[in-house]
């Protein structure tokens, strides 16, 4: 008996203006995915956050990547870049209060990076007991150790055996004895 192929679905129309990679703050977005999953890829913003800027920026967050026009475009990265001057919360930002110049601001790609490193190595300069702990490779929001956080020991061996020297007959335990 013979089988039928199954006809592929007919592919959709794509528009002449269509990006495939779209461009936003140094970061290459798929063209096919919807803005507001899409802006998940840069680093530092997250689910929240997108939404929040598709709010402020009036896009929708379920239009496509690929179909933005340039000046929606400029208008993302403008509330990306400034979401305070678009009144987004305080509490959405992921610098509230920075050491070094108090400020409020949300940082993004190796800005990001750049200031966590900073931050663990001033803890383990002065050092802070989350700075301790980073230098030993332990959690240090208070989890336990005994079962996680157990990468940096290396493999689980078990039980080990006692090696049998060669030619040598294995020991039969109390068999022997009286």
């Amino acid at each position: 008996m013979e089988q039928k192929q199954p006809t592929p679905a007919p592919k959709a129309e794509v528009p002449k203006d269509f990006r495939h990679l779209v461009r936003i703050t140094n970061t290459d977005l798929l063209g096919e995915k919807p803005i507001g999953h899409a802006l998940h890829k840069i680093k530092g913003i997250g689910f929240m956050y997108a939404n929040a800027v598709c709010t402020v920026a009036r896009i929708d967050a379920r239009k496509q990547t690929g179909l933005l026009t340039d000046a929606e475009i400029a208008k993302l990265e403008e509330v990306i870049s400034n979401p305070l001057k678009y009144s987004i919360p305080v509490w959405m930002l992921n610098r509230r209060k920075d050491y070094e110049d108090g400020t409020d601001k949300h940082l993004l790609t190796a800005d990001f990076d750049y200031s966590r490193d900073n931050d663990i190595k001033r803890l383990k300069k002065i050092r802070a007991y989350r700075g301790i702990r980073h230098m030993l490779g332990q959690p240090t929001r208070g989890q336990k150790t005994k079962s996680n956080f157990r990468k940096n020991k290396g493999k689980v061996m078990g039980v080990k055996r006692a090696k049998v020297a060669p030619g040598a007959a294995p020991d039969k335990g109390d068999k022997g004895k009286k």
